[in-house]
Parts: structure tokens; C-alpha cells; sequence
């Protein structure tokens, strides 16, 4: 089980094989000084003497003083220290913590984003602490100096590595992704891989990306490795991600893209999020509970849960009737600001279960609590998290949706039909793969700008027998690297 401190503070330690490769990779003689700027417990600083650690936490910098007894150990924030030190370092490597923007806030995002700002790489709001981390170290090196650090597979796909990859292409010599198929972590989802970067004070024309299967211990960073050109980046939208496949299956994709018949999702319809009740096991009834409740059926709606519930194609009245015969809780109770409700509902409302609901933070946060807002009926569904690949499923049985399933509403005069004609289009599928992200556990996700991305191929844009092959293993090379087999 993960310490929840640990997660909260993005405290994930690095295998010891790990350690002393990046090390390994980082410094070049004993002299140089190497900074790691979250260590921890010190197994970075333990494996080179003349070596410096930042490190907030007061437990894990106490550690890491007593590991690395030869280390200097400041215990501070980083960002507050990169702002302010006038020390200068050969070298860094390390691991730096990974918190999603949702618990990297206050005045250390702050802290972070406006001295990154002056160096030169502007990070939204939406940033994870890791990339922020990577820019304010590479200020502390020396010219000439290199850095070795594991970062998270997010590198290769999130919008916010964009400016970190953007500022280290300027900033040094080479810079080098190591893609890792196999976990680092095992113990949890998100994948990791490497970066490294060497020459600081110089500036390259490319990103170098080399991809293991696992983790192989060496002396020295990779030679070899496919040559990115910031072109190229720039014409997938900054992703690294797309480089995983060979060269002949993106050109597949990029002859798609160029021909006058395929069409964009967004180019037909509207992909947005379902909505959100804010105590789901209050509004959404069983027809038992309903029954019994007295509600009158003009104020429930059918609704899609989750993407488990959904047919392969379309979801009929015969669909959801069988629902009802199960007595799922599919009846989502829509009421109206402005409505006289019924003796029934304001009893409802006002029942243990609705006293209870009514304290969420959505229900709360609403006047009056009991209306759901955004609740429409849609033309189709599509899954938000997905396995094998995502689904594009029709709207016959007249539901509603929540936020766990994308609302696809058709632009005037586009029929579904001809939409699930394109979707299933082999380059459709790929395409999925390319715009969406992985998850963890195996899982894609697509947001509705990714969703609304994704190229939907003319049915008569024919591929020959060797190019579906081709496309094929490329739907597979993406499987894997997200562990859905």
C-alpha cells in the first residue's frame, strides 16, 4: 500500500540500480560537485562525496545526513533556494517529485512558476511539480554542465512538458529522452522514464530518443536513438509520444491527415463531459426505489453511468429497458429550478439520504442543491477511459450521461452512422492512441481536446494488405507501451 504522506509529497524512491546509473552518467570526475535538488533520503548523494542536496521535508533531509554524512544537506524549498543561492554545480541527477497541479499549489507553485518565468519557460497553473523542478536545476550548472534525472513517461505527451523540453533545447548541447517500457516503480501507475541533458550553455536542432525495453545498468547515456527533429516535434504538437512507432506507420498516418476526405471528430461534432451530480448514489434510482418513492416518471431520466454499461454500438430502448429489468440505478433524478415538485420528491429531498447529499461540495455549492446542472441528451457516447480501444456508441434509447462519459453531439446534417463508418477505420483506431494518453493499469484516456482530435479516414481511403499490417502493429506498439495487452 502507498504511505499517503509519501504520495502527497511526490516521494517516490529510485531503485539503487537507478541511483548509480544516473550518477554514473552525471559526473565525470570525483571533483565535480553534483546538486540533486529533492534528495530525499540521500541515495543519490551517497553514491559521489562531493555532492549537495535540497530537501523540504524535515524526517527524509535527517536521512539523508545520515546516508550521505559527506554531503551538505540544506533544508529548504527548492525553488526558494534556486532563487536565491550563488552556488553553481558540475553536474545534477536525481529524482524529482512528481505532484499533480491539483496538490502542487500555494506559495511554492508560485515560487516555481514565476522563477521559471524568468528563465525563460512559462508553465500554466496546470503543471506537475517535476518539470518546473528540471528548469530551476538546470540554472544552477556551470557552463558546460549535464544532468541526469528520472522523469515520468508524461514527458513524451502532456502539454505542460512542452515549455521544459522547449527551454532545454536552448539551454544545452543534447538532450536525450530514455523511453522505459517496463515500470521503474512498480508499485505505482504512472510509468517513468529518463531524461539527459549535457553541454548547458549551448543549444541543439533535436531531441535524441532511445527506446528499452526495461531498465539495462551502463556506464554512459546511449549513442544511439532516433534523431527528433524540433520540425518534426512541432508537426506532431509537441509530443514525443507519436516517435514510439516506426517511421513508415507515421508517414501512414500523415498521408490520413493530408487526404481531402478525412475529417477531424471536432469537425463533426461536439465532444464534452457528461454532468455532475455531486452525490451520485442520491440521484441516480433504482426503479424499485423509485417506485416506492412515488416519483413520478416525467422527473427521471435514463442515464449512462459509465462506459461499462454501454452496447458495442448503440444504445436502444430495448437497452434500456433491460436495464430497468435489472433494477440498475440508471434513473437520474432531474428536477427544475423553478418546478412545484410533488409531496413524493420534497419527501425525497428531504430523506436521510438527501440531508446527506445536500453537504457534498458540488450540492452545496448549488442553489437549489437538487438541480443537476447540464443534464442533456446527447447523439452518442464516448468512452472517456478505455482498454482495448475507445467507443463511439449511438443514442437511440434517448439517455443522458455523466461525466464519466463523453456527450458526442452532432453538428446539423452529420449522421452517426456515417461517423461509426469512419471510427472504424484502422488509422481511426491508431489515431485514438496518438491523440489520447495513457492512463496507467493499462487504461487510455481522452479528453474531449484529444477526442476532438482524432482523425476519422474516409471509409474509401484503402489501404493495401502490407500498409493494414503495418498500421495494425502500430496500434499494438501503443498497447504495449500503455501495458494493455
Amino acid at each position: 500500500m502507498i504511505d499517503v504522506r509519501r504520495k502527497d509529497s511526490g516521494a517516490f524512491y529510485t531503485p539503487d540500480e537507478v541511483v548509480r546509473t544516473l550518477v554514473r552518467w552525471a559526473v565525470r570526475r570525483d571533483s565535480e560537485r553534483l546538486l540533486d535538488p529533492a534528495c530525499g533520503d540521500g541515495r543519490f548523494l551517497a553514491i559521489h562525496r562531493n555532492s549537495s542536496g535540497v530537501e523540504r521535508d524535515p524526517e527524509a533531509a535527517a536521512s539523508a545526513r545520515k546516508r550521505a554524512p559527506a554531503a551538505s544537506v540544506c533544508e529548504q524549498d527548492f525553488f526558494a533556494y534556486a532563487a536565491t543561492t550563488d552556488q553553481r554545480f558540475d553536474c545534477a541527477a536525481g529524482n524529482p517529485p512528481f505532484i499533480r497541479y491539483q496538490r502542487f499549489r500555494g506559495s511554492v507553485r508560485s515560487r516555481a512558476l514565476d522563477l521559471c518565468a524568468r528563465l525563460g519557460a512559462t508553465f500554466s497553473g496546470l503543471t506537475s511539480s517535476w518539470a518546473p523542478f528540471l528548469v530551476a536545476t538546470a540554472s544552477l550548472l556551470k557552463p558546460g554542465g549535464r544532468m541526469a534525472f528520472v522523469v515520468p513517461a508524461e514527458i513524451g505527451h502532456a502539454p505542460y512538458a512542452v515549455p521544459l523540453l522547449s527551454y532545454l533545447v536552448r539551454a544545452f548541447r543534447r538532450v536525450q529522452v530514455i523511453a522505459i517500457r517496463e515500470k521503474l516503480f512498480p508499485q505505482i501507475s504512472e510509468d517513468a522514464w529518463i531524461l539527459y541533458a549535457d553541454g548547458f550553455g549551448k543549444r541543439t536542432n533535436h531531441v535524441s530518443l532511445v527506446q528499452c525495453s526495461e531498465f539495462e545498468p551502463r556506464s554512459s547515456p546511449p549513442r544511439d536513438g532516433d534523431r527528433v527533429s524540433l520540425a518534426d516535434w512541432e508537426d506532431w504538437r509537441h509530443r514525443l509520444r507519436p516517435f514510439l512507432l516506426p517511421q513508415e506507420v507515421r508517414e501512414l498516418y500523415g498521408r490520413a491527415i493530408r487526404h481531402p476526405q478525412t475529417k477531424r471528430l471536432g469537425e463533426l461534432a461536439r465532444v464534452g463531459i457528461g454532468y455532475v451530480t455531486g452525490a451520485n448514489d442520491f440521484f441516480h434510482l433504482r426503479p424499485s426505489v423509485a417506485g416506492l418513492a412515488g416519483i413520478p416518471k416525467r422527473f427521471l431520466l435514463p442515464a449512462v453511468r459509465n462506459s461499462r454499461s454501454l452496447p458495442p454500438e448503440i444504445v436502444t430502448r430495448r437497452t434500456v429497458d433491460a436495464w430497468l429489468r435489472r433494477d440498475e440505478p440508471v434513473l437520474l433524478l432531474r428536477l427544475g429550478a423553478r418546478e412545484r415538485l410533488p409531496a413524493s420528491i420534497l419527501k425525497y429531498l428531504d430523506s436521510a439520504a438527501g440531508r446527506l447529499a445536500r453537504t457534498s461540495y458540488k450540492c452545496r455549492h448549488r442553489n437549489p442543491w437538487y438541480v443537476v446542472p447540464d443534464v442533456r441528451v446527447p447523439d452518442g457516447f464516448l468512452t472517456y477511459m478505455s482498454g482495448k480501444t475507445p467507443s463511439l456508441v449511438g443514442n437511440a434509447g434517448r439517455c443522458t450521461c455523466t461525466n464519466s462519459v463523453h456527450a458526442v453531439r452532432l453538428d446539423e446534417g452529420v449522421r452517426l452512422a456515417e461517423v461509426q463508418a469512419m471510427w472504424r477505420h484502422p488509422l481511426a483506431r491508431l489515431s485514438c492512441e496518438l491523440e489520447g494518453h495513457p492512463l496507467g493499469g493499462g487504461m487510455l484516456k481522452l479528453e474531449p481536446r484529444e477526442a476532438a482530435r482524432i482523425i476519422l479516414p474516409h471509409p474509401t481511403l484503402s489501404l493495401s494488405r502490407r500498409e493494414q499490417q503495418r498500421v495494425q502493429d502500430g496500434i499494438a506498439t501503443m498497447n504495449r507501451w500503455r501495458h494493455y495487452e
